[in-house]
């Protein structure tokens, strides 16, 4: 108890890992968003002063709902659920919130930004940054990532967790890529997406993994002192 009140008397900023529970091909853990972003988040908190609060394990998983092991929120769910959370927290005095999600689908960050939107609107003092890690990675990893596009259980999540959970990786999957029509909303999605792979992960390795994490590290690192400093300007 004492030592909570003195560490909410120092810090000022959280972050708040966000997953899911999804297929992540036939290779890779159902927890594989999760058990990265909280790697993440707990590798920043060992190097600066801010909280990596419990993650919330579930999120909005759209393309990949019928594929086995699959289960996601509904957006209102997951837009309630964010901002009792972010309130919970600021309310302990975080006035710096990191939104992170290992999850990277579209729906699913737009949910999370659009919660973000309403809580700048009603606390005047939040400070508030929403990404994914593919958003952190897109430059961070540009040295280490050989293949363009990947996205989902492919050469990137595969080194993380071969690097981060060896032990939950059974063997590997062929390079495949989803072919959904553009535009085009369709009820049967492994029609589409069979495999669940996007990207290659037989290009994956551990320590290409170890170096994609530490890379990631500086990036989010960077991103929360330029959050702790930033001023709006005034209208």
């Amino acid at each position: 108890m004492e030592f909570f009140e003195k560490e909410r008397q120092d810090i000022r900023t959280v972050i708040i890992p966000c997953g899911s529970v999804e297929e992540h091909g036939p290779h890779l853990p159902l927890g594989t968003d999760t058990l990265h972003v909280v790697a993440l988040a707990n590798a920043v908190a060992r190097r600066m002063p801010v909280w990596s609060a419990p993650p919330l394990w579930y999120g909005l998983c759209r393309s990949s709902r019928e594929h086995p092991g699959t289960v996601g929120l509904r957006s209102c769910t997951l837009h309630a659920l964010i901002q009792d959370v972010v309130e919970g927290f600021y309310r302990q005095g975080m006035q710096n919130v990191v939104i992170l999600s290992g999850h990277a689908g579209g729906t699913h960050m737009g949910t999370l930004v659009d919660a973000g939107e309403e809580l700048m609107d009603r606390f005047s003092d939040l400070r508030l940054a929403v990404c994914s890690v593919l958003d952190i990675g897109r430059k961070a990893w540009a040295l280490l990532q050989e293949t363009p596009n990947d996205s989902h259980a492919g050469e990137v999540e595969t080194s993380l967790m071969l690097y981060l959970h060896p032990q939950w990786v059974q063997g590997t999957a062929d390079e495949a890529y989803p072919s959904f029509p553009e535009h085009i909303l369709v009820r049967h999605k492994r029609a589409y997406w069979s495999s669940g792979v996007w990207g290659n992960p037989k290009a994956a390795s551990a320590e290409k993994g170890r170096r994609i994490m530490e890379a990631s590290v500086t990036a989010l690192m960077t991103l929360i002192k330029r959050l702790q400093t930033w001023r709006d300007p005034v209208a």
